[in-house]
């Protein structure tokens, strides 16, 4: 089969997730990767793919999400989005240039779109969908911003032919057919075997906005090492090293890590559960990610705080209670990569049905001959 997988570019997530399974769907069919921004400079290098369009978040000069900017730098993207502008003409011709049967996205919009204006099936593959294929499953200081998040993923995605999730908590699918599985683990991270460092890892998605004053001050304060990732910074200084971005290196440090302050993706959560290092979550201003903050400290694998707010007694008593997250490592650790890829196969064979049928029918159909 033809596949056009799109994956939101905003992130290293969702391309993480990605590396995940697309070895394995590569052997059987014929993938082409749809994506922009960090997804792109991580799986270009690795996959053929195609650079598109793309939305996210603008922060401002306190680190936090800019509604003013995002709306402001998104309107033009987001109406090449809804008035089918250049973009969508660029990944509307690039379907039809390349026979494109089945569509995979992992939370990217102009995938989605191209396909239901080609009628081409389309599979949802994220985590974002728990928020709208799922049924709510929201805190109630919450409760608001995710159905309206629901409400706004939906319009934008519609309801695909077929629909997994991977999570690393559990939910109840409110739509039939609606699957979900474990994280996503890459090869890279079950072939590492975990032990207990005496340093903190620490992760920021956007850490050229994220890592403030007061979140520099609560690390410094600490009596152990730690090793940061996804800040413009490089070196050490005191107490802390600055690293640059790399997939080996950063699961190596993972799998050796005492404990974890990160913002709250879904993908890094699994893998730091999987390796049992307690999670110490500061959410950017997401929902998604808000959501994920409460399910860890709900699970009993870790705690939360803000970006804004976190305090170097917050690491403390994060630190103190070490022992107590890992006992709820082994109950909720995972790895649906496996079932996902086989999942994924399934849902391509039954979307690629009605084409097959359609041309057998064509094929045998007689053909009349001229006297």
């Amino acid at each position: 089969m033809r596949i056009a997988y799109g994956v939101m570019g905003y992130g290293r997530g969702h391309a993480m997730r990605t590396m995940s399974v697309l070895p394995a769907l590569m052997k059987d069919h014929e993938v082409t990767v749809f994506t922009a921004g960090d997804a792109y400079d991580v799986l270009a290098p690795k996959f053929p793919t195609v650079r598109i369009p793309m939305v996210g978040y603008r922060y401002n000069a306190s680190g936090r999400h800019s509604t003013v900017k995002t709306v402001a730098e998104n309107l033009s993207p987001m109406a090449d989005l809804m008035l089918h502008g250049h973009g969508m003409q660029q990944v509307e011709r690039e379907f039809r240039q390349r026979d494109i049967q089945v569509v995979i996205s992992d939370s990217e919009a102009w995938c989605h779109k191209a396909a239901q204006a080609l009628q081409i099936p389309r599979i949802s593959f994220d985590h974002v969908g728990i928020l709208a294929y799922c049924k709510p499953h929201f805190p109630p200081e919450l409760w608001l911003a995710g159905m309206r998040d629901a409400i706004g993923y939906r319009s934008l995605m519609g309801i695909p032919e077929r629909i997994l999730i991977s999570s690393f908590y559990p939910a109840q699918g409110k739509y039939p057919g609606v699957k979900l599985v474990g994280p996503m683990l890459r090869d890279v991270v079950k072939q590492t075997k975990p032990t207990r460092g005496d340093y903190l890892l620490a992760y920021f998605n956007k850490g050229e906005h994220q890592y403030r004053p007061n979140i520099d001050r609560a690390l410094r304060l600490l009596d152990i090492p730690v090793r940061i990732y996804g800040t413009p910074y490089r070196g050490v200084v005191e107490n802390l090293d600055f690293k640059p971005l790399s997939n080996d290196a950063f699961v190596q440090d993972l799998a050796g890590c005492r404990a974890v302050l990160s913002t709250a993706g879904n993908q890094l959560i699994g893998e730091a559960i999987h390796f049992g290092k307690p999670i110490l979550a500061v959410p950017e201003d997401a929902f998604e990610q808000r959501l994920n903050a409460h399910m860890i400290e709900r699970m009993g694998v870790g705690m939360k705080s803000t970006l804004s707010g976190l305090t170097p007694s917050d690491v403390d008593r994060f630190l103190s209670n070490e022992h107590n997250y890992r006992s709820y490592m082994k109950e909720h650790a995972g790895d649906g990569r496996d079932e996902a890829v086989a999942t994924l196969n399934q849902f391509i064979d039954e979307l690629a049905v009605p084409k097959i049928r359609m041309r057998l029918k064509a094929a045998a159909r007689p053909v009349a001959v001229a006297a």
